[in-house]
C-alpha cells in the first residue's frame, strides 16, 4: 500500500515555501546575484565579495539551487538567464528590491486563516488609506514590475509615432509608465494623479530620466479627484483595479472615459484571471493578498473587465499578455 502513495515532496516544498522567500530575500540583500553576474562562482568568492560568512554563502547557494534560481556548471555557480535578467542590482527591471521588501511582509500571512473565515482584513488595511507610509516603502520597489508592461503598451498603442499626445496616469506611483512613454515619444506630456508624498518620488525619478519637464503631478485621491472632461488622449490605470470592488472600478472607468478625448484609449494593467478561474497561476494566488489587505479587492476575470468597461462607455476592449500581468486596452 505504501508504495502506491504519491510522493509528499511537492507538498513538503509548499509547506516550507517561506524558505524560498527568505533565501531569495537574503540573497538579494547581500547582492549575491550581482556578484555571480560579475564572475564569482564559489561560496568562498561570494563570501569575500559580499562580506558574509562562507557558511552563510554556501547555505544561500544551496537554497537557490534548490528553487532553480542558481545552477551548477563544472563545480561553479552561476545565475540562470531569468535570474540574470531580473535579480541583478541596479537595472530597470531588477526585482531584488521587491524581494527584500516581501521579507518584511511575511508575518502578516499568519492572519490568512482568520481572514478567510471572516472574509476580509482583521487588521487595519494598508492599501486603502491615503498617505499611508506603506506606499512610500513599496512604490519604488514595485516599479520594476511594470517596466515590461509599460513597454509592451507603448508598442500596442504606437506611442512612439503618436505625436503631441496628453497622458493621464491615475495612481501612477513611481511614474514608471509616464517615464517610459515620455522617453518613447518626445512630443508627449503626462500628468500623474497620486498622493503628494508619492508624486514627490515620481517627480524625482522622472527628472533622473530626463523627462521631468514634460511631467506634472496632481495631488489627490483618485476616488474623489476630478479627472476633467475630454482632456487626455491616453489614460493608464495600473495595478489598482485589484484593490477595488466592482462598483468602484465601474465608477472610475466611467470617469476615465469622460476624461478622454473622442477616440482616446484607456490602458489597464493588472493581474487578470481567466473567466473560469482556472489560471494563470500567479494572478490566482495573488487574490489571497487582496483578501488579506483589502475590503473588496480580488483578482478579476477578463469578463469582469470587459463588462465594466462596456458599462463605462467604452466600445472596444482587447487583452494583451504582459506576464505575469495582462494589459486591458479599451477604446
Amino acid at each position: 500500500m505504501t508504495n502506491d502513495r504519491p510522493s509528499p515532496v511537492g507538498i513538503m516544498r509548499l509547506i516550507n515555501g517561506y524558505w524560498a522567500t527568505a533565501v531569495l530575500a537574503a540573497a538579494a540583500t547581500h547582492s549575491l546575484f550581482t556578484h555571480l553576474d560579475d564572475g564569482a562562482g564559489s561560496a568562498a568568492e561570494i563570501a569575500g565579495r559580499a562580506a558574509i560568512s562562507e557558511r552563510g554563502a554556501q547555505t544561500l547557494l544551496d537554497g537557490l539551487v534548490s528553487v532553480g534560481l542558481v545552477e551548477l556548471d563544472g563545480g561553479r555557480y552561476r545565475n540562470t538567464p531569468e535570474t540574470s535578467a531580473y535579480l541583478v542590482d541596479d537595472t530597470p527591471v531588477s526585482l531584488a528590491p521587491f524581494a527584500r521588501l516581501k521579507l518584511t511582509h511575511m508575518s502578516a500571512l499568519s492572519d490568512l486563516a482568520e481572514v478567510v473565515r471572516v472574509g476580509g482584513p482583521v487588521k487595519d488595511v494598508v492599501v486603502e488609506v491615503a498617505n499611508n507610509p506603506h506606499w512610500e516603502g513599496i512604490v519604488t520597489a514595485i516599479a520594476a514590475q511594470s517596466v515590461p508592461a509599460a513597454s509592451i503598451a507603448a508598442e500596442v498603442l504606437g506611442l512612439a509615432g503618436a505625436g503631441e499626445i496628453s497622458i493621464l496616469d491615475v495612481g501612477g506611483g513611481s511614474g514608471i509608465y509616464s517615464g517610459i512613454w515620455l522617453q518613447a515619444n518626445p512630443a508627449a506630456r503626462a500628468v500623474q494623479l497620486d498622493w503628494a508624498p508619492i508624486n514627490e518620488i515620481a517627480r524625482r525619478l522622472l527628472d533622473e530620466r530626463g523627462v521631468g519637464d514634460r511631467f506634472t503631478t496632481l495631488d489627490g485621491d483618485f476616488h474623489t479627484t476630478d479627472f476633467g472632461t475630454a482632456r487626455y488622449d491616453v489614460a493608464v490605470y495600473s495595478h489598482i483595479a485589484h484593490q477595488e470592488g466592482p462598483e468602484s472600478n465601474i465608477e472610475v472607468f466611467t470617469r476615465l472615459r469622460q476624461a478622454l478625448k473622442p477616440g482616446g484609449t484607456l490602458v489597464v494593467n493588472d493581474y487578470v484571471v481567466d473567466d473560469d478561474r482556472g489560471g494563470p497561476a500567479f494572478p490566482l494566488i495573488f487574490a489571497s493578498e487582496m483578501l488579506l489587505k483589502t475590503r473588496q479587492g480580488s483578482t478579476w476575470r477578463r469578463g469582469d473587465y470587459r463588462d465594466w468597461l462596456l458599462k463605462a462607455g467604452f466600445e472596444d476592449v482587447s487583452f494583451h499578455t504582459a506576464e505575469p500581468a495582462t494589459l486591458v486596452v479599451a477604446r
